[in-house]
């Protein structure tokens, strides 16, 4: 079910994720943090705060698909992702959407005990109900951020984990 799952997000939604992210040119995670309309400015800032202050060791920030990205890198996974091998293997994302604030975790999309966790967490910690797809958390409303909830989620699958789902759900 993990294959399917990860097959589909590879051919369906990146194209997507790139249309309905905001167009905010740039090739810096950094620059990108400042083109992020004010209104959500402040939040998104500590939202990528608080992903970096969590990430397990090996991931590395970049731009992928026009958003911040945290990716394993090629000099830890050689294969690269299946869909383009010239691309790092993609995890997350965090990206400025037209009316929120997109986050997107392939931990969650792919393994259901994690979204259970997930969801559980949410409600939870939220006042509102969670606005979720697949793998993208929508945050619309700027004063109702699990920040603490998204870092320990962040924590939860190490590069080694990572991969070795990966290649569970894509390698044949």
């Amino acid at each position: 079910m993990a294959s399917v799952l990860i097959d589909k997000l590879a051919k369906n939604k990146i194209s997507t994720l790139q249309d309905q992210a905001m167009r905010i040119g740039t090739s810096s995670p950094s620059d990108y943090c400042q083109k992020v309309p004010e209104d959500r400015r402040e939040a998104f800032g500590k939202l990528r705060q608080t992903i970096i202050d969590n990430l397990p060791a090996g991931y590395q920030e970049c731009m992928s698909y026009g958003m911040i990205g945290y990716v394993v890198p090629k000099s830890i996974y050689a294969a690269g992702y299946h869909v383009d091998p010239n691309l790092p293997l993609p995890f997350m994302n965090l990206a400025s959407q037209k009316n929120f604030i997109g986050f997107y975790h392939m931990g969650v999309y792919s393994d259901p005990k994690l979204l259970d966790w997930w969801q559980a967490g949410y409600a939870m910690a939220c006042k509102y109900k969670l606005d979720m797809g697949k793998s993208c958390v929508r945050f619309k409303r700027m004063d109702d951020i699990p920040f603490k909830l998204v870092g320990q989620l962040v924590k939860k699958v190490s590069v080694q984990a990572w991969i070795k789902q990966y290649e569970a759900a894509t390698v044949k």
